[in-house]
């Protein structure tokens, strides 16, 4: 089903001169204007404690257009967008301000701030008549643990229903992680073996080559587990490791996602590494360690490495591990699954010169290089019996010959069309909550890894006798 342009409605965008705003969500608004997906009536508005103009705003914007849209921007767009791009400060007149802004009956409110600001927000947003006709769409993370992610959805609650909350995840925006779905449940020969009889494990690995960026404040607060563990590696595996849903519909995903959660054990913290990078080189560049970033504490002991196995107590899963890990200052900035088949009995073999016959393996890249690749074994040419393994390998980019829409762009889009397949739901964020909360409480020992490299050796330890497919 093709995209279409949404109802009239006022974007709203709290928090619109923010990092988020520059690097993201105007970029991502440009490229649906460009697309003919935006509503065809109704400002987008910038929201903000920052004193600009109209104009002044949208210089901002077109600068944040020109430095991030993988697209680029054109003066014949330009135009058309930069005309519905309004700011309205939040000082003095705060939502009363904004409230008289506004045009249209019914609105996106996107909350580009801190967690921290959420309750008061929404508080605001209430008092001031803006959550009738609205959708609001939510940052992770959602809380910071279990408890705080139940008074975040009593205080969202106490405003909007839930139909019109949005908790966004982008990776669930990414083509590569939509297209689980797709080649799970539409194609037989991989759905039949999408089980504990053919699968030995399962690895997500979350890799990033960038440090803090200058969010040391932040990242205090939050820590490889909460930022990415929690949110975007479980959602992933939720993808994976889900029963079929009786539709493609949103309540219907997200109904077996939040199956899925329900029948995960909470984490052994015993089978958690946490790890820090420390100074090393990266891209033959030097760079401090964590604790030497701005906003951050000489003595921290907040995670920028998180590796940990979960279980899946159902039938379909029992026995098979999922090892997932994430982390900053890593090797190389990727984000991949590999699915690892069992090995298979090497009697076939015997009295041939082949030695260890390596087991079959599915990998999704979902960044940078979009793509899915098989890789199983083959006998090699000539007279003797050899085998190598070799690929059968999909690429987006290649067979498409199209650029893959920003998630940003998707997820936009879909909220301000009242979709929520691509977004988290209430009991499925607490059931996540609950996974890792055994690790928030009793939190393993702090591992010191050189930046650059792929954590620290512990986390090899913890999946060993298998290795990382990434190292």
């Amino acid at each position: 089903m093709s995209l279409r342009a949404p109802a009239d409605q006022d974007i709203v965008i709290i928090g619109g001169t923010g990092d988020l705003a520059r690097r993201k969500l105007l970029p991502a608004l440009y490229n649906l204007c460009r697309a003919g997906l935006l509503p065809v009536r109704g400002p987008i508005v910038g929201f903000a404690r920052s004193e600009l103009s109209d104009e002044e705003y949208r210089t901002l914007a077109r600068e944040a257009v020109e430095e991030h849209s993988p697209s680029g921007i054109s003066n014949d767009d330009w135009p058309a967008f930069a005309s519905r791009l309004q700011f309205v400060c939040a000082v003095p007149e705060g939502y009363a301000g904004l409230a008289r802004h506004l045009q249209q009956p019914a609105r996106l409110v996107y909350v580009a701030t801190p967690p921290s600001t959420f309750p008061e927000i929404v508080r605001e947003l209430g008092q001031h008549g803006l959550a009738a006709g609205a959708r609001i769409v939510i940052e992770k993370p959602f809380g910071r643990d279990l408890e705080s992610s139940r008074s975040l959805d009593l205080a969202l609650h106490g405003v909007f229903d839930e139909s019109q909350i949005f908790r966004i995840d982008h990776y669930l925006g990414k083509e590569t992680v939509q297209n689980i779905l797709v080649f799970r449940f539409g194609n037989a020969a991989f759905e039949r073996i999408w089980n504990r009889d053919a699968i030995e494990h399962v690895q997500i690995t979350v890799a990033e080559s960038i440090g803090i960026e200058g969010r040391g404040a932040f990242y205090e607060e939050t820590g490889a587990l909460r930022d990415i563990i929690q949110n975007h590696a479980l959602q992933v595996l939720a993808l994976l490791a889900m029963e079929p849903p009786s539709a493609f519909e949103a309540e219907a995903i997200r109904d077996e996602k939040a199956k899925l959660f329900h029948v995960i054990n909470p984490v052994d913290p015993a089978r958690v590494v946490r790890g820090q990078y420390a100074a090393g080189t990266i891209g033959g560049e030097s760079v401090p360690a964590y604790r030497d970033e701005e906003g951050t504490s000489g003595d921290s002991n907040t995670e920028t490495f998180a590796a940990l196995e979960l279980c899946i107590d159902n039938w379909r899963w029992a026995g098979v591990p999922f090892l997932l890990r994430a982390g900053k200052r890593l090797a190389r900035r990727c984000v991949e699954i590999q699915i690892a088949f069992k090995d298979v009995p090497v009697c076939f073999f015997r009295g041939t010169d082949v030695g260890d016959v390596p087991a079959n393996h599915l990998t999704i890249r979902v960044q940078p290089e979009e793509s899915i690749t098989f890789t199983f074994l083959a006998k090699v040419p000539g007279p003797d019996v050899a085998v190598q393994p070799v690929q059968m390998e999909f690429s987006y980019g290649e067979s498409f010959m199209v650029r893959p829409s920003e998630a940003y762009e998707r997820l936009l889009h879909d909220a301000m069309d009242g979709d929520a397949m691509l977004f988290a739901r209430r009991d499925a964020v607490e059931r996540a909550w609950a996974v890792i909360e055994p690790a928030l409480r009793s939190p393993a020992p702090l591992r010191l890894y050189p930046a650059g490299t792929w954590g620290p050796r512990e986390a090899d330890d913890l999946i060993a006798p298998r290795a990382w497919h990434l190292r």
